[in-house]
């Protein structure tokens, strides 16, 4: 197995008995969305949020400059994700979902959630994750390596919730790509709540909102 990521992480409460963990994008880290976790407005009840960091490595889109990124992705029209680069942060994932479950979390008291390349891990690992989770959150992303989600997606997770959201200015990951993924996720049968904001590749108000709204319904929180 991968080593553990380093990770920030913050309870909301004591004992926590449900996790989410969220990934950050492209050139973040952990730090990214820790901060919003107040803004969620969640019910009084104990949550672990998890917010590792990506490994430092080469990017090519960016001139082959190293930040954090959870997979390489190549320069051209389609900007196409390295499924090797894929693979390995799913293991590491896999890795973190692991330390929830000895930490008390059962797998569906799990979220898994992200931005950007976040977003496309947690899409990747979440619907291939042998246990039944919670829920997928996947904000501003597509799914990579959907030619290969039919054959390799887990029965545990073929009706598992998804939340996607997504800017209509968004200039990084347009919108019609996020509509791709989300017409091949509701073809193969996957429920997918999709919101959509006027905003470009960011998190507004409103939505911030809706994913605390989500989240609670999700881990089965009581105001």
């Amino acid at each position: 197995m991968p080593d553990l990521l380093d990770a920030i992480e913050m309870e909301t409460g004591r004992n926590p008995t449900a996790s989410v963990i969220w990934l950050h994008g492209l050139g973040a880290d952990g730090n990214d969305f820790a901060p919003i976790v107040p803004e969620l407005r969640l019910p009084r009840t104990a949550i672990r949020f998890v917010f590792p960091h990506a490994p430092v490595r080469p990017v090519t889109i960016n001139g082959g400059m190293r930040m954090r990124a959870w997979y390489d992705i190549a320069d051209g029209a389609n900007r196409r994700e390295d499924e090797r680069g894929v693979r390995a942060s799913q293991a590491s994932i896999e890795t973190l979902i692991g330390r929830e479950k000895k930490r008390g979390t059962k797998a569906e008291q799990l979220v898994l959630a992200g931005f950007s390349q976040g977003g496309a891990i947690a899409l990747h690992t979440g619907l291939r994750h042998s246990e039944r989770i919670a829920g997928i959150m996947a904000l501003s992303t597509y799914v990579p390596v959907g030619e290969k989600l039919l054959a390799e997606a887990s029965a545990a997770n073929r009706d598992v919730p998804i939340f996607m959201a997504h800017g209509t200015y968004d200039p990084i990951i347009p919108r019609d790509r996020a509509e791709q993924s989300r017409g091949l996720l509701q073809s193969l049968g996957y429920p997918v709540e999709w919101r959509e904001y006027p905003m470009p590749h960011s998190v507004c108000p409103e939505e911030l909102a809706d994913i605390g709204a989500w989240l609670g319904k999700m881990l089965g929180c009581k105001a």
